[in-house]
């Protein structure tokens, strides 16, 4: 299932201040690429555990990573793997690093309009794009208008992924369009004819992703979930932006309720799940603790 839904949405709203740890409760902040995941695995877990309360919020990776390091969050959602300093940060704060888990794979994905002619590009011609180089779609075979550039906000761990992996470290466009979250930036490249954008795989519904080249003498890849894992796997011919997601957490309160929710997640039916949303569900191998 792939669906826009809201990114700030508040599964419960049962704890009016955000105290983690508390017995039945468990708070969940972060990424916006997984806040969807997120609130679902919420939905079908506290539809099988009635006592137990799932309260999920985005704001970005950053976000969640400094609400773990203030204790303001039980589970830390992250499109990108934490930073040195942030784990310094959360060393300081409670005497340990944070425990990472994977929670599934992501074909992050490049959208276009659906009137778009462009079908397929090279990650050096998306570098190209993102960073100003080049400017007009009659320039990659399309039509001769210029390109409108969608991006994330920088506390997004999608952009920090997609500037590390994409642009290799080198900066955004000046004149990008900073969004609030991937749904946004599929609203925006579904209504622009000449909008480019990137996000997750689960937000698909109403624009058009490219299928992508890791170079010119490769063939062009769907981001599916065949090619996602070749790719996860090294092989050539896989997608080649390919991301883990992740949930950190901190050591001292993996247990009770709250272990047993990381455990639901990357098992069986929470990969289930994983797979109903739109992204991947982890290799077996990756699943146990």
């Amino acid at each position: 299932m792939k669906a826009f839904l809201k990114q700030s949405l508040v599964i419960t709203a049962t704890l009016a201040i955000a105290v983690p740890a508390m017995a039945g409760n468990i708070i969940v902040k972060g990424s916006d690429t997984l806040v969807i995941l997120a609130q679902k695995w919420a939905e079908v877990y506290m539809s099988k555990h009635p006592k137990t309360k799932i309260q999920v919020t985005g704001g970005g990776s950053g976000t969640g990573f400094a609400a773990l390091q203030n204790k303001t969050t039980d589970l830390a959602d992250a499109s990108r793997k934490i930073k040195p300093q942030e784990i310094e940060a959360c060393i300081r704060a409670f005497n340990k690093r944070p425990t990472e888990y994977k929670v599934c794979l992501d074909g992050l994905s490049v959208y276009v309009s659906a009137d778009n002619p462009v079908n397929e590009l090279t990650v050096e011609q998306l570098t190209l794009i993102f960073t100003g180089k080049v400017k007009n779609w009659k320039e990659l075979g399309g039509t001769d208008a210029p390109i409108t550039v969608y991006s994330r906000e920088n506390s997004s761990g999608t952009y920090e992924f997609f500037k590390e992996n994409v642009l290799k470290g080198a900066d955004f466009l000046a004149g990008a369009q900073t969004m609030p979250g991937t749904a946004a930036v599929l609203q925006a490249v579904d209504k622009d004819k000449n909008g480019i954008g990137y996000g997750g795989a689960a937000y698909g519904a109403g624009a058009k992703h490219l299928k992508i080249k890791k170079d010119a003498a490769l063939p062009a890849i769907e981001p599916s979930e065949e090619n996602v894992m070749k790719g996860a796997n090294g092989k050539k011919d896989g997608y080649p932006i390919w991301r883990y997601l992740y949930i950190y957490i901190n050591p001292a309160i993996d247990k009770g309720e709250v272990a047993a929710y990381l455990n639901w997640i990357r098992s069986d039916d929470g990969q289930k799940v994983v797979k109903d949303i739109g992204y991947y569900p982890l290799p077996v191998n990756l699943r146990e603790k």
